[in-house]
């Protein structure tokens, strides 16, 4: 009876094509955005900007510390969807919400 040899957990994730390289994929790309977009705002109203991520359909979804900031981020959406074109050319419009309690981007 042939053993298998055990795969380090990097292996596992990072299998190409493999689903959870996908996972790892995708999130990569939203960190990677929400700090290009954090880089172009002034850097206190970045340092309120939690999360962001372009869905499929090409809105970007902007997560905001509160709804007072999130206010400041709406009066942006222009240059955050520039910016977010410079990425990801599929950006379309902007929607900012506000990262709830539950959130673990809120803060």
């Amino acid at each position: 009876m042939s053993r298998k040899t055990p795969k380090s957990l990097s292996e596992l994730v990072f299998r190409p094509g493999g689903p959870l390289q996908e996972l790892a994929d995708r999130a990569a790309a939203a960190t990677r955005l929400t700090d290009g977009l954090r880089a172009a705002l002034p850097p206190a109203l970045g340092d309120q900007l939690r999360a962001a991520q372009l869905h499929d359909d090409g809105t970007l979804v902007v997560l905001a510390a509160s709804s007072a900031w999130a206010a400041r981020l709406r009066f942006e959406a222009d240059a955050l969807l520039a910016c977010a074109r410079r990425q990801a050319p599929g950006a379309s419009r902007v929607e900012v919400r506000v990262a709830g309690p539950g959130n673990p981007e809120a803060g």
